[in-house]
């Protein structure tokens, strides 16, 4: 599919509508409040008391939040299962990772959690500013992935067309606006890019494409972070390899739960969304040069005076 020039900036009336009733401005953030409603978002930030030893995975949507999830359960956990009785081999990712503001805090307003062994596993899609202030406060460790936001573009439009009938340019305008859910990318990436050199021991800045290019050093560095690291005998009997390969794309695509199991509460239809390609660069085959260059030049303008970039 290309991405017509002339198209930019005339976004279909019905997708860009459709995508906008589902977003609310809220503390500086655009939230999808289809799945997130801010009551949730309030009720997490006075109620949640984060503990030192807590791990919180972070992302943009469409950013490797699935591989995350795996990876730093099977690190945390990789001495209390195999690799045949792990509870990923039944139970997809973001259920073993519960979301804080989709799901625990949508269900119950001020949830018991202090029954979840220790260390406990948590996620968000929210920005840095919208934390808990306990989270800030605490000594947890928060691990954020962002990506290539063309890929990011790409895999929303992917993602998100089972609900909206919108096309690539639509979800282009709209990341080009700041409008897409949980953005601001900007803002999102800065906050915890800020934080990370901030307090590097407990923020860990990841980025999708050098954890794909390189998956064992950054999977080595990821455990260390968590507290985890791999010891020398399990670097020599291969263990870190295992946890790569086990939770590498194709495998976690091809277990039963994640081809026709669907997680309870949630929106998306089918697990089966969260797997569609994990390939860097596909924005190449969407994405005209005009728009690459113009989102590019957003960017620059916008993440100036900082050194995050972005390939």
């Amino acid at each position: 599919m290309e991405f017509k020039e002339s198209s930019l900036g005339t976004p279909s009336a019905a997708a860009s509508n459709a995508y906008a009733q589902g977003l609310t401005q809220f503390q500086g953030f655009w939230i999808p409040s289809r799945s997130v409603p801010t009551s949730s978002i309030i009720a997490f930030q006075k109620y949640f008391q984060a503990l030192d030893d807590d791990i919180i995975v972070v992302s943009k949507p469409k950013s490797g939040t699935t591989w995350l999830k795996a990876l730093v359960f099977s690190i945390v956990n990789r001495h209390h299962y195999t690799f045949s009785n792990t509870p990923l081999n039944s139970t997809n990712p973001h259920l073993l990772v519960p979301y804080l503001d989709i799901h625990l805090y949508k269900e119950n307003p001020n949830p018991d959690l202090s029954t979840i062994s220790s260390p406990r596993l948590f996620s968000t899609h929210l920005p840095y500013p919208m934390l808990a202030d306990s989270i800030k406060r605490s000594n947890c460790r928060i691990v954020y992935i962002t990506r290539n936001p063309f890929d990011i573009i790409v895999s929303l439009w992917h993602f998100f067309r089972f609900m909206d009938d919108w096309s690539v340019e639509d979800c282009f305008e709209m990341f080009c606006r700041g409008e897409e859910g949980y953005g601001p990318f900007w803002d999102h990436a800065l906050g915890y890019w800020n934080m990370s050199l901030e307090k590097p021991s407990n923020v860990l800045f990841l980025r999708y494409e050098e954890l794909k290019e390189d998956p064992v050093a950054q999977t080595k560095r990821l455990a260390a972070f968590l507290g985890f690291p791999f010891s020398i005998e399990e670097e020599k009997t291969g263990m870190v390899n295992q946890i790569v390969d086990f939770c590498s794309f194709n495998n976690l695509k091809d277990l039963e739960v994640n081809k026709t199991g669907k997680n309870p509460g949630s929106i998306i239809p089918n697990n089966k969304l969260f797997f569609r390609s994990g390939k860097v660069g596909d924005y190449v085959n969407h994405l005209s040069p005009t728009a690459v260059e113009r989102l590019s030049n957003i960017l620059e303008e916008k993440l100036s005076g900082s050194d995050l970039t972005f390939k």
